[in-house]
Order: C-alpha cells, then structure tokens, then sequence
C-alpha cells in the first residue's frame, strides 16, 4: 500500500476543532480518523472537560474521543486569541464549533466573516436545536435532543419513567450528521470552489433515525411506547434467559422463525395457527416469548449459541467489554486495537470505522497529554509566530 493510501482519505485536509465535550470533538475524532489533521483548540489552563470524563479511576474518554489530534491553546474570549483562530482558518478546509449558537458571533468569528477570509472553507455547526427557529438561542445537550427527537419516550419499560441509553446517543448522532455534511460539502466544493455552513442539531440528528414513528402516528394515530427489550408486533425479538445468563434471539421472519422451532425440537410451532405467519406471532407476543424462555432456561448460553448457528438462525450473547477482548471475531476483523501510549503502555480502544479497501482511516497519535502540547508546531510552523511573539501571547494569557 503506498503512503498515501496509509495516510487515509481526507490526508491533505484540515481541520480546526473549537468544538469541547462531546458532539464537536466526535465529529472532529471521526475526520481525524479519516486522514484529516486536526488541529483543537482549548482554552488556556482549563482545555476541554473531556479531559476529566470516563468512568472507573482512569479517565479515559479522551484518549478515544482526542486521538488523532494536535492541541494548542488560545483564549477565544480576547481579540488576540480571535485573530490566532481567524489566521488558522485562513489555512484551514473545516472548522468544527458546537458552541450555543451566537457564541462565535459573540466573538467575531461568524462564519460570514470566517468565510470572507477562506472562501472554501467549511463549517460545521452542531448544537441542540440549529441555528435557526425560536428554540436555536437555548442552551441544549445530548439528552434534550433525544428527548425532544423522540429517542427518550421508546427506551425503557412500559411501567417506569422514559429512560437512557448507557451511552451519549444524541451527542455521537448529531456528530455522525455532522461529519457525514462535512464530507459532502468537500464534494460539493470540488464542483464549486465555495465552502458552506453545515448546521447539525441533536434534535434532528435523532429524529433521523426513528423510523416510521411520525407518519403512523399522522396516518393511524399509533403513537409508540416504550416496550422494553421487545419491538411489539415483531415476534420472536427478545433476549431470553438461560441457565448462566442471557441471550438474544431474532427470528420473527417466517422462514428463520421455522427453523428456530426446528432447532428446539418443535416443528410443529411454526404451522400453529397462533405463530403461523408475522402478524399471528405478533398477536401472540408474550405467550411466545414465554414459550422460547421455557425452552432457552433448560441450556446454557453455549448450548442455545450452537443449535442457534447450526440452524442459522441470528442470535448473539450480551456483550461487555470482557467479552469483546475475548471474542475471536472482534481479533479477526481488528475491531480492537491497542494504541501506543506514553501513558498506559499499550491502550486498548475500538478502532476506526467504516473500514475502507484503499485508504483506510487510522489511528497515528495519541490524545494530546496537555493543553497546548502542539503550540510550538502549529503557531510557529504554520502561523510563523516566533518564539518571542509566543512568549508574548503566553504571558498575556492569550495561550
């Protein structure tokens, strides 16, 4: 493979990431992962609150969410910080903010004027409700936007107050659309020479992805409830127990659905008139459910696992971290990898995605250990500051 198929995809582009905790940094993570080098900038003596995030003594989000990325420092609250940024943009392809809108005109770094000095360049704007509409001036995070978007009332169990996912949905989601913009707007301006405006709200980046969920309430007036581990009507989904735990189960297809009954020695269920075809099953939910459960509780997870795959039938084990570690699969594909860390050695995290042929994304370095560790390379290489003009801005705070 040559250099530059190692180097990824958006090798060439950069990226300036104004962006902190997790919607702006994730979309700069998955650019930077791509080829891209980015550049983020924190504030001096404080950086992003990522730095602090995780659980479990080790704080380790940043390590995943930062790696891939060149850190300086500059007050964006002060002229002199202002123009650091403008003179990055001036060299720059995208810049990534997921401020509460008005905070970078609040600053004189709109993207009007942004664009006026790069006329290619591409911004990327992720915030709760957009940038426009009577709700774009409020303060918004992840949970607001899947809450508002519709995430939050379909999670959990039918009987208890709406819940969460383990993990931060409505950030990464409104990220993802944001990168996904960002790449089409690279396109775009190979057609156009011109930049533009991505605007990504957490709202809408959830709303995305929840199916069918407005039209059958307008046509029908079905509006969805929270089901637990099941989806009602789609018969038999579920996660069944079993004598050492858990196990999920998927064959509300007919064809799959006969050959589970095959694999639990009961053929005959699949002409029962009760769970003959998709809409019996789903009028029968739980008593099939139940049926299945009585049949998984008498095997251990490994025995359902094998008659499962014997009758290609999808099913899964509930996978946690110990288990991804172990499991052949994730070794195969490198769904794993471990980064070199001047830390932690060798630091175990997942690796980049989608998997490209020719020129795949990578992981090259490792998050930045401190705020401003790249101050020297970037303002002095790129911006030609001196090391006197950056003693200067340091001491006035400014980096």
């Amino acid at each position: 493979m040559s250099a530059a198929a190692q180097a990824g995809a958006l090798a060439g582009i950069r990226v300036i990431e104004l962006g902190q905790l997790i919607a702006g940094p994730f979309c700069g993570q998955l650019l930077g992962d791509m080829g891209a080098e980015v550049i983020k900038v924190e504030a001096p003596g404080q950086g992003d609150p990522m730095r602090n995030w995780g659980r479990g003594e080790a704080k380790l989000w940043w390590e995943v969410v930062s790696r891939n990325k060149k850190s300086v420092s500059a007050n964006l609250r002060v002229p002199a910080g202002q123009e650091i940024v403008r003179k990055l943009v001036a060299q720059a392809d995208i810049l990534i903010e997921n401020f509460k809108p008005g905070t970078l005109e609040r600053w004189n770094l709109d993207p009007q004027t942004l664009m006026e000095i790069n006329p290619r360049l591409i911004v990327v704007r992720v915030s709760g409700y957009g940038q426009t509409g009577p709700y774009s001036g409020r303060a918004g995070f992840g949970g607001i936007g899947e809450a508002m978007g519709g995430w939050r009332h379909v999670v959990g169990e039918p009987d208890r107050p709406a819940s969460r996912m383990g993990i931060s949905i409505g950030d990464s989601l409104a990220a993802t659309y944001g990168c996904m913009g960002a790449l089409a707007a690279l396109h775009a301006r190979e057609r156009t020479g011109r930049g533009q405006i991505v605007d990504s709200a957490l709202y809408e980046a959830v709303l995305q992805v929840m199916e069918s969920l407005v039209p059958e309430y307008v046509v029908s007036g079905y509006v969805r409830e929270r089901s637990g581990s099941t989806l009602p009507g789609i018969a038999p989904s579920n996660v069944y127990r079993c004598k050492d735990g858990d196990y999920l189960i998927g064959a509300n297809q007919d064809a799959v659905f006969a050959r589970l009954c095959a694999a639990m020695s009961r053929p005959e269920l699949a002409s029962d008139p009760r769970y003959v075809d998709h809409v019996a099953r789903g009028r029968h939910q739980m008593e099939l459910d139940g049926l299945i459960e009585a049949w998984t509780s008498q095997h251990s997870i490994a025995e359902v696992a094998a008659l499962m795959i014997a009758h290609s039938v999808p099913s899964g084990k509930i996978y946690r971290a110990p288990e991804m570690l172990e499991d052949p699969h994730f070794a195969a594909r490198e769904a794993l990898i471990s980064v070199d860390h001047p830390q932690w050695g060798k630091l175990t995290m997942q690796n980049c995605f989608p998997k490209l042929s020719d020129t795949p994304s990578s992981v090259r370095t490792p998050a930045p250990a401190t705020i401003g560790q790249d101050n020297a390379g970037v303002y002095g290489a790129l911006l030609g500051l001196d090391d006197e003009e950056m003693k200067a801005l340091a001491g006035q705070g400014v980096i």
